[in-house]
């Protein structure tokens, strides 16, 4: 007998909100925005007010379409099956490419306690493979292992960071203001700005979490968008003060070098042994990430396989009620991305990774944005101002880091999107030919 599908509360959709934001991304982009200064601190109140639009966004769809499948569900009933296709198939290759640059993230925290990681060739990719392939274990295993286990990463995960902001006001409180990189109006530009709210997004992906395993939530409508802001806000402040006391406290040059930037912060102020201690808690930070995003690997494309619009053999569960053959499709295209850059260096693989999967999520972004003004002109979200405002927001942000990624990450996202076309128009022809005798609402 299956157990209950609903297992996931408020705490639980929350921590998978919050753990799926707060991955590698806190702990490694110090060392990337290094070389804006004060421009970071402006391109992160940006973002996190673009962040918390979308999440709004996201969570007025959410009490409206509480459906399985999240950004899907929500493109389909706004514009059709081909445009959710195209969205979903895009958010979906986000999601295993982002996973390999968590799992990446992971492991390169991991060789600064293990430092034999980075000197074996090759050793880091088995690593990195190790750890999605236990995690999509825990996965397949039932949806309460894995809630379970992100509630308590992702308290985990928040003590160092918590170290971090107490170590940044004692070392203000010991120094004064001195010790802060100087405030020059002429160092503020557009470009800077611009530069680091692209860079700044790549940490607040994840914020739509809680709406995509819908189906696993106790009272959806109402549990979702509230976790959903509630796990953007949490996450936005901690994300400014954290990166901004490391951009600002650490000299630009040694945090552009760093491999482990929030560790260096630390070793400088407490000692090497303080350092090795939150290079520890990163891993664990990321693994917390990687355990959340894992889940959403499975439940998107089941989720599409039940709508029609993916192979119907990816719709079946397990005993344990779990989408075990989507989760394995998806944990072995990531294991082939791995495999093929095998011979770059962490940092290397993690910024290419990393740049795949915030664009794709980009274009996401931007439909869902313009989704709910659909849906409220044609009656089926209620229209209010505020929400046409905020949606209006939400995607002048998504085209704003559209242009701060630069032409080559869009040229990406692009023939990410291209790539799906040709799935699209096999699995439309399969239906025509062999069309079901009904269909559910949700169907295409």
């Amino acid at each position: 007998m299956k157990p209950t599908a609903k297992a996931m509360g408020f705490w639980m959709c929350t921590a998978l909100v919050v753990g799926n934001m707060i991955g590698s991304g806190v702990f490694m982009l110090p060392a990337s925005l290094a070389p804006y200064g004060w421009n970071a601190v402006i391109g992160w109140g940006i973002t996190i007010a673009g962040g918390l639009c979308l999440a709004y966004v996201f969570a007025r769809l959410a009490r409206a379409f509480p459906r399985a499948g999240g950004p899907y569900a929500y493109t389909q009933e706004a514009f059709g099956p081909a445009a959710a296709f195209i969205v979903a198939w895009a958010y979906w290759i986000s999601l295993w490419v982002g996973n390999a640059a968590i799992a990446t993230g992971a492991t390169s925290y991991l060789s600064v306690l293990i430092p034999q990681i980075a000197q074996i060739p090759g050793l880091h990719a088995a690593t990195t493979l190790a750890l999605v392939w236990g995690l999509v274990a825990v996965n397949c295993r039932g949806t309460q292992l894995a809630g379970g286990l992100q509630l308590v990463t992702t308290v985990l995960k928040l003590l160092p960071l918590v170290a971090v902001i107490g170590l940044a006001f004692w070392a203000l409180g010991r120094e004064g203001g001195s010790v802060l990189t100087p405030f020059r109006p002429a160092d503020i530009n557009t470009g800077g700005v611009i530069a680091a709210s692209a860079l700044t997004l790549w940490a607040m992906l994840g914020l739509e979490s809680a709406t995509v395993p819908a189906d696993k939530v106790v009272d959806p409508a109402r549990t979702i968008p509230r976790a959903t802001l509630v796990g953007t806000a949490v996450t936005g402040v901690i994300y400014l003060i954290v990166c901004s006391a490391v951009v600002l406290l650490m000299p630009a040059d040694t945090l552009k070098a760093s491999n482990a930037p929030l560790a260096d912060f630390v070793s400088r102020f407490w000692g090497l042994d303080a350092g090795r201690l939150l290079a520890a808690f990163a891993a664990i930070s990321a693994f917390g990430a990687l355990n959340g995003w894992v889940l959403l690997q499975g439940e998107l494309p089941y989720a599409m396989a039940k709508g029609g619009t993916f192979p119907a053999f990816l719709a079946k569960t397990s005993r344990w009620g779990t989408p075990v053959r989507a989760q394995l499709i998806s944990a072995a295209l990531l294991s082939g991305l791995v495999a093929i850059n095998y011979a770059k260096s962490m940092a290397e693989l993690f910024t290419f990774i990393a740049l795949l999967a915030t664009t794709a999520s980009l274009f996401t972004y931007l439909v869902c944005a313009l989704a709910v003004l659909k849906l409220q002109l044609a009656r089926k979200l209620d229209a209010s101002l505020g929400l046409t405002l905020v949606a209006l927001a939400a995607g002048l942000y998504a085209v704003w880091t559209l242009v701060g990624a630069g032409h080559v990450a869009v040229l990406w996202g692009l023939a990410l999107l291209a790539a799906g076309a040709p799935v699209y128009w096999l699995m439309r022809r399969a239906r025509l030919a062999n069309p079901p005798l009904s269909e559910s609402p949700e169907q295409p």
